[in-house]
């Protein structure tokens, strides 16, 4: 095992540790990002469920309004 002879970084160390800072950062922001994408997406279906709904229960109203159509009789066919 080989111990730490020095208390300051390399310029590789530096490097990397730039690199990881960075993509932690990207990351966090990557993740913020996603989740307001994803509240957007579920406030817009939410708006068109409830679209949807009250477009169904106009239709049902109005059938609900309509008479009830009497069913046909059926007629016979003479045989020849």
């Amino acid at each position: 095992m080989s111990a730490r002879k020095s208390a300051e970084l390399s310029p590789a160390g530096i490097a990397r540790s730039d690199r990881q800072r960075l993509a932690a950062e990207e990351g966090a922001r990557a993740m913020a990002d996603a989740e307001k994408q994803s509240a957007e997406l579920r406030k817009n279906m939410a708006r068109l469920r409830e679209l949807r709904e009250a477009k169904e229960a106009a239709e049902a109203a109005l059938r609900a309004s309509l008479p009830v159509p009497a069913p046909k009789k059926r007629k016979r066919k003479l045989s020849p």
